[in-house]
């Protein structure tokens, strides 16, 4: 499975960006997908994931309410709408796929994600 992450940039706090992450390989519409920033002097953190069959969405507290996470399998594509940006969002965001098939639980441990985009960075102005 190859991710190519895509969509971030400069925004003002209070704006919008939408990140797209395009998969590769025929098992990748059979993983959780999930996404990761990293931002400056921090660690690396969770931020939302999704089942493979959309039934299921989960959220770090930070982003509830704001960041929304979809995807479209017939383009292998996921997607994390992000709305009411804070400087404090400001990081290289990584999408990543789940080292297992057809999981029905959403787990928030980067451990449990084996395969990683390159990052795409989200810049959010004061």
């Amino acid at each position: 499975v190859q991710l190519q992450a895509s969509g971030g940039g400069l925004v003002q706090a209070g704006g919008s960006l939408r990140l797209s992450c395009a998969a590769s390989g025929r098992t990748s519409s059979n993983r959780a997908m999930g996404w990761f920033r990293h931002a400056p002097g921090k660690e690396r953190e969770f931020v939302s994931s999704i089942t493979y069959s959309s039934s299921s969405t989960r959220y770090a507290d930070s982003v509830q309410g704001r960041f929304t996470i979809s995807r479209d399998n017939a383009k292998n594509t996921v997607y994390l709408q992000m709305n009411s940006l804070k400087p404090e969002d400001t990081a290289v965001y990584y999408c990543a796929a789940d080292r297992s098939l057809y999981r029905g639980y959403l787990d928030a441990r980067q451990s449990e994600y084996a395969y990683w985009g390159q990052g795409t960075l989200v810049t959010v102005s004061s």
